[in-house]
């Protein structure tokens, strides 16, 4: 009888350990996943920033009503459509 409940025991702690490795993982996993997605969303956030500090001094340089401006901006808007 002792044999069981020592097998028991074991069993039952053999469980509880690799069940708090599993929700360690989880848990790991997560936070891990998110980090990349706020790294990934700040340096978008600096992309676009970037992106709309070139326009606006393009823009700033471009005489009144310039149409190689704007067709610039429509092929570079196809580039970008073709490429995804």
């Amino acid at each position: 009888m002792s044999h069981t409940r020592t097998l028991r025991s074991a069993v039952g702690t053999v469980g509880t350990v690799v069940g708090d490795a599993v929700s360690r993982w989880a848990v790991e996993s997560q936070q891990g996943a998110r980090r990349n997605a706020m790294l990934a969303s700040t340096a978008l956030a600096s992309r676009r920033r970037e992106h709309a500090e070139v326009e606006d001094f393009l823009a700033s340089r471009a005489p009144r009503g310039a149409a190689s401006v704007e067709r610039a901006r429509g092929e570079d808007a196809n580039r970008v459509r073709d490429a995804l």
